[in-house]
């Protein structure tokens, strides 16, 4: 059985920026308020905390302030996937250099490859690391699929510990558990899919949600966990009012602006994304009040 990072709630946090780079401050308060309220992991560098925008500076300055601010207090796992595999090996060394607890890899985007390409490049990641490894599979945004059998071949290599799932397609996810068993753990991408995901041999979410709300995803994972499935399934279909409102636009412009109505100071998304629309704001304000968690 491979190594389990964490089991439950992961969550993708945003990063905060102002006019000229991080906003450090509000960061850590992010930071805090994830592990007060129940996250199991906070996965940084990512898809919503917007690394495709960060230079390599700043992508090193926020990994290490967010592992020196957990102290271990939960896994940090950081994004280090690249479209070239030199950078992605050296963000991923350098993540390990710094005291992180895993790394998610996105597949190779824009000039994607082959699934013979995608084991090479996994595979010449992993041989530069001891940190274990998530890939991540998200091919709407990537143009790149990572197929079962391909997750079969890169399970096989010991530091390559799971998979972050954003397909959307189950029907794969399903094939992927039953060919790679307990060879590679299966994190849900989707939001609107943890409980399905969990059913198929899942062990936890990387959440946009959990932005907002952590202690209600992980709980909605240890109810499914405990064997309470009845109230995990209630509760997944009672979030996805709120799910469908902070991707009413491109993750993460709302969810972004959700945390800035919550009260952070986490300003705007950085270009070539936008503010929230006057409609999606509306949607969101409405989701947010109808769930609870803005009055």
């Amino acid at each position: 059985m491979k190594k389990i990072i964490f089991k439950g709630c992961g969550t993708a946090i945003i990063t905060p920026f102002t006019k000229e780079g991080i906003n450090f401050e509000e960061f850590g308060k992010l930071i805090e308020f994830q592990i007060e309220n129940g996250a199991d992991s906070i996965i940084v560098c990512g898809t919503t905390g917007e690394s495709s925008t960060m230079t390599q500076d700043e992508k090193k300055q926020v990994m290490k302030f967010a592992v020196e601010k957990s102290a271990k207090r939960v896994p940090i796992i950081i994004g280090t996937g690249s479209n070239c595999t030199k950078f992605a090996i050296e963000l991923t060394k350098y993540a390990e250099s710094i005291g992180a607890d895993g790394a998610l890899v996105v597949t190779p985007y824009y000039n994607k490859t082959t699934q013979d390409g995608l084991v090479a490049h996994y595979k010449a990641i992993a041989e530069e690391t001891t940190l274990p490894i998530i890939l991540y599979n998200v091919p709407s945004r990537t143009g790149v699929n990572i197929m079962p059998k391909t997750c079969l071949e890169l399970s096989k290599i010991s530091n390559i510990v799971a998979i972050k799932e954003a397909s959307g397609n189950l029907s794969q996810i399903a094939e992927i558990s039953n060919l790679c068993k307990d060879d590679l753990n299966i994190y849900s991408g989707n939001d609107d899919q943890i409980i399905p995901i969990l059913s198929l041999g899942g062990i936890g979410v990387i959440s946009v949600l959990s932005n907002i709300s952590p202690e209600y995803v992980h709980n909605l994972c240890f109810d499914y966990f405990d064997g309470d499935v009845e109230k995990a399934k209630l509760n997944q279909l009672k979030a996805l009012d709120l799910i469908n409102a902070l991707f009413c636009e491109v993750n993460p412009i709302p969810v972004k602006e959700a945390m800035n109505m919550m009260g952070y100071n986490c300003y705007e998304p950085r270009l070539p994304l936008i503010k929230l629309s006057d409609e999606g704001k509306c949607k969101l304000e409405k989701a947010m009040k109808r769930f609870g968690v803005l009055k």
